[in-house]
């Protein structure tokens, strides 16, 4: 079992018997580790302790958040960002494919992809000399269908592997808090429709360990009332974690779907809060 699958089945164990407040021991014998040993692996992971990501982890904290973004999110449009750049620090940004290019299906293009470990599980990344164009979390078999659903997305491009090339990119994705930046800003190369990729440009607004709902993201690009719509472009976005659809949430405060599923969704927001904080 790896550090990353310890951990999700640790956060599964506290979401379903977070109302009673589970002791660091019933916790870390669920993933049958010692006290001592899983409060170091879960403080190594997340860099918070066990008892402080049951906070994160509550309606209130995600509700006061929200409450939040919603000021970041108008700001961010306001300044003119939606061309896709954060609020917080240019981290990343995005070009759309233009409708000739979706046409010609990638010809002439080169993707590269590999499959690599990551705080949260095997990621599938593939990146052309303009960006990356697809990263997804993977289980079980799940890179041989990421790289199907590449080939049918760019059917003339040339596709080959080079995890040398890739593990750099997946390097730079996780390796530091993104608020703090690196070299220089990361670039997304997505193909979607106007409305999705004006979707997932509002998203990268939503700064690490912050949330909005649906209803925000909606309102922010022009759409109010345009929620359920907001969910399935934030549904199909291919670059997870960059375009944090992870940081969208239910207007309640509640978590909502997760296309790599609501654990992981947990992880990342309990990382990036630990991260926000060093």
């Amino acid at each position: 079992m790896t550090d990353y699958e310890r951990i999700a089945s640790a956060i599964a164990f506290i979401v379903r018997y977070g109302d009673r407040q589970p002791a660091l021991a019933e916790i870390a014998s669920h993933v049958h580790m010692s006290p001592f040993h899983f409060q170091r692996l879960f403080c190594r992971w997340a860099g918070v302790t066990p008892k402080r990501f049951l906070q994160v982890l509550t309606v209130e904290h995600a509700k006061r958040l929200m409450t939040a973004s919603e000021s970041l999110l108008t700001l961010s449009y306001s300044v003119g960002l939606s061309g896709g750049s954060r609020l917080y620090d240019h981290f990343v940004r995005i070009e759309a494919v233009t409708p000739g290019e979706h046409k010609t299906g990638g010809e002439g293009l080169v993707i590269e992809y590999g499959t690599h470990d990551t705080p949260f599980g095997d990621a599938f990344m593939a990146v052309t000399p303009r960006g990356i164009c697809r990263l997804a979390f993977v289980d079980g078999a799940g890179a041989d269908a990421c790289l199907a659903d590449l080939r049918m997305r760019w059917p003339r491009a040339e596709i080959r592997e080079n995890a040398t090339t890739t593990g750099a990119v997946v390097r730079a994705v996780f390796g530091k808090p993104p608020s703090r930046g690196g070299d220089g800003p990361l670039s997304l190369y997505v193909s979607g429709t106007n409305f999705q990729v004006s979707v997932w440009r509002a998203l990268l607004c939503v700064a690490p360990a912050a949330v909005a709902s649906y209803a925000q993201i909606a309102t922010a690009i022009g759409c109010p009332g345009g929620a359920r719509a907001v969910g399935q472009a934030a549904g199909a976005n291919p670059v997870a974690f960059l375009i944090p659809c992870h940081r969208v949430i239910a207007q309640s405060g509640a978590l909502g779907g997760y296309r790599w599923g609501e654990t992981r969704k947990r992880a990342i927001h309990a990382w990036e809060a630990a991260q926000a904080r060093r």
